[in-house]
Order: C-alpha cells, then sequence, then structure tokens
C-alpha cells in the first residue's frame, strides 16, 4: 500500500471533535510543537529564535557586568586539571644542524689581484651597484640608473641596494589649457561670413548649448570661408548631426568635419553620410568613439554609402567588424586614385593606401615634399617604388 493510500483514511476525520477531547496539557503541548522557529535566522531577536522551556520565576533584572564577574571569578577558583605526563624540560632527539650548501668547484678557482679584492671588500651597496650595472647587470639597477652610470664616474646609485624595488619617477605632465574660443563670438563671425575665419575649434567645451550647436550648423549653410569645423566632446546628439547634415547639403567650401567623442547615435551618424551624396567638397570626415557602438547594421550601411561616394578622401571611424572595414577601406583607396591621377601623371606607381582607422590600417603621411606618401607603424614612405629603391617624383 502506498504512502497516499494510506493518508486516505485521514481524510474523514474530525479535527474539532478530535480537539475537543484533548486536555489542557496535551494542548500545550501540541501549541509548542507547531510552534514555528527558526533558530538561524539573524533578523529575529534571540527570545523568539528558540521555545522559552524555562518554567522558573525571574530571580531579577538582567545585568552584564555582574554577568561577567561572576563568570570569570568562577574560571578563575576552577582548578586546572592535572596533565598525564610532567613537563620536566628534558630534551630529546638530534639537534637541528642546516646543511651546507656545496661550493662551486669553478668559483673556488677564481682568483682576484689583491687590489681588487681589497677594493670590492670595502667597497660600498652604492659602489658594487655602479660596477653591477656597467658590467650589464641590469636586475640590480633600473635602466635609467643603468645608462647614467655608463656615462658618469661618479657614483649614480646613492641609495645601494635599496633602490633596486623604487620605480623611475616620472615628470608630471600639466592638464591641457581650457579652449579659449569664444562660442558667441565666433558665432557671430561665422554668421557675417568673416573672410579671416577659416577653422571653428569648439573641442571640449561641454557648456555649449544644442541650439547654438544647430546656429553654426545653420551658419553655415551660406557661409563662403569655413574650411574646417571641429566640435569633439561637445556633448553634441542627434538633432545636432541632423543639422550638420542640412548643412552639407548646401555648403560647398567646407573641407573637413570632426564630430568625434560625442553622443550621437546610429540614425545620425547615417544622416551625415547620407549628405555626403549631396557634397562634393568635404574630403574628411571623423566620427569615432560615440558613446554607444553603431552596430553592425549601421556598419554595412556606412559601408554601402562610401562606396557611392568619390569626393572623401580621409575617413575616421573604428570599424569593429572585417567586412565594412575592408569594403571602406577599398572605397578611400579607389577616391585617393582618383585623387592622385589628377595631377601625379609621372609617377612610376600610383596606387595609395586607404586612410581608414582600424586594426593594421595605414594612414597618409603628413610631409608636403611626398604628398602621395603613406604612414605604415610610424615610417613615411612615398607610395611609388621602383625594384625596391625610392623612385624620384617628378611633379608638374
Amino acid at each position: 500500500m502506498s504512502y497516499r493510500q494510506e493518508l486516505e483514511k485521514y481524510r474523514d476525520l474530525d479535527e474539532d471533535k478530535i480537539l475537543s477531547a484533548l486536555t489542557e496539557e496535551e494542548l500545550r503541548t501540541l501549541e509548542n510543537e507547531l510552534e514555528e522557529l527558526d533558530p538561524d535566522n539573524d533578523l529575529l531577536p534571540v527570545g523568539l529564535r528558540q521555545r522559552d522551556q524555562t518554567k522558573k520565576t525571574p530571580t531579577g533584572p538582567f545585568k552584564r557586568d555582574e554577568l561577567l564577574d561572576h563568570l570569570e571569578k568562577q574560571a578563575k577558583d576552577m582548578k586546572d586539571r592535572e596533565d598525564l605526563v610532567p613537563f620536566t624540560g628534558e630534551k630529546r632527539g638530534k639537534v637541528w644542524v642546516p646543511k651546507q650548501k656545496p661550493i662551486d668547484p669553478v668559483l673556488e678557482r677564481v682568483t682576484l689581484e689583491p687590489e681588487l679584492e681589497e677594493a670590492l671588500a670595502n667597497a660600498s651597496d652604492a659602489e658594487l651597484c655602479d660596477i653591477a650595472a656597467i658590467l650589464g647587470m641590469h636586475t640590480l639597477m633600473s635602466n635609467q640608473q643603468y645608462y647614467e652610470a655608463l656615462g658618469s664616474t661618479t657614483i649614480v646609485n646613492k641609495e645601494g641596494l635599496n633602490s633596486v624595488i623604487k620605480p623611475t619617477q616620472y615628470k608630471p605632465v600639466p592638464d591641457e589649457e581650457p579652449n579659449s574660443t569664444d562660442v558667441e563670438e565666433t558665432l557671430e563671425r561665422v554668421k557675417n561670413n568673416d573672410p579671416k575665419l577659416e577653422e571653428v575649434n569648439l573641442n571640449n567645451i561641454r557648456n555649449i548649448p544644442i541650439p547654438t550647436l544647430k546656429a553654426y550648423a545653420e551658419a553655415l549653410k551660406n557661409n563662403s570661408y569655413v574650411k574646417k569645423l571641429s566640435i569633439i566632446g561637445t556633448r553634441s546628439n542627434d538633432p545636432v548631426a541632423y543639422a550638420l547634415a542640412e548643412m552639407l547639403k548646401a555648403n560647398g567650401v567646407l573641407k573637413s568635419l570632426n564630430v568625434e567623442s560625442n553622443f550621437i547615435s546610429g540614425s545620425g551618424i547615417l544622416a551625415l553620410i547620407e549628405a555626403l551624396q549631396h557634397n562634393t567638397s568635404l574630403i574628411e570626415l571623423k566620427i569615432d568613439n560615440q558613446s554607444q557602438p553603431l552596430g553592425n547594421k549601421v556598419e554595412m550601411e556606412i559601408a554601402n554609402m562610401l562606396e557611392k561616394n568619390s569626393s572623401l578622401l580621409k575617413f575616421g571611424y573604428h570599424f569593429t567588424q572585417q567586412g565594412p572595414r575592408l569594403r571602406a577601406s577599398n572605397a578611400m583607396m579607389n577616391n585617393n586614385d582618383l585623387g592622385e591621377s589628377a595631377y601625379t601623371p609621372a609617377c612610376v606607381h600610383s596606387s595609395m593606401l586607404p586612410i581608414v582607422r582600424g586594426a593594421g590600417a595605414p594612414q597618409r603621411c603628413a610631409s608636403r615634399q611626398f604628398p602621395s606618401a603613406v604612414n605604415v607603424a610610424g615610417a613615411c614612405f612615398p607610395s611609388c617604388s621602383l625594384a625596391g629603391t625610392l623612385t624620384e617624383h617628378l611633379w608638374k
């Protein structure tokens, strides 16, 4: 018979009838058994963690100090238990003697002149460290101390062996000075089409209101002299990006636009890239380091739009996927080839590397002597080569 079938016989029992037949003492016992207590719950007071099983009446209020004094006195009055084997202080066994390390026979045969032996015996820690640095034992000194010891005849490491764990002290680098551009004055100059104003730099000015940034974009629609606009770290968002996109459709003078390190989302970036279809003057666009990643779909759209553009030469963005990165790289390569072929017909080989920021992407060299040069790993090389040698560039 299963356990469930055994419980079927208790289904029709009358609980009230059974409780009425119990005595007062049995009811009290049943109440104690049914009381739910949790001795491991730290949130409950001590008196509620277990049943009160004492039947004696309290002799008085609780006094903690008197209780501690009583327990201490009781512990002192209690005699210690005697040891089964009394302690006599007798030592047994062999005394431990450390083993001597074997001496290298090669070192035993090494002998120095008496003058050197005396000099090394009387040398201080600082002098020993200088000698070790000269001999090439770099672990005893830092690189700075080592090179200073090579070119000096005086003691360099004056602190001796204690300087081994100390790092080289670097000079503190002062913070950059804040941007001194007057936002309101520069905006008025842009609106008045000032011919002396060719670059607008609002980098790292974080208190510029969004309507003011939109006013800059509106003023640049009719401006004929500003060629570079940079708003890095100005907390620009999508409305500013939409205003800049409308500005690019109407402006035909701006050459460089930098909106890095802002709060522009993927829709705002796509609006800027899409506006390039109606703009042929912009040759440099930087959109990297936004507050949120653009995503794979947006990067694919960027690559598609860059392939349709033929005027952009420099595009600053760190692609996270290899596919859009290669497509954008090829698009920039084609645009640079078209731009170079217009004024470098005498070049032996005019293939250009793309100017796309990303893993392994080279950058164009800033040198004016070789406009078609590229920068790879910090070294500048002209893009034209013949049989492994640099050929002479012929320009018109």
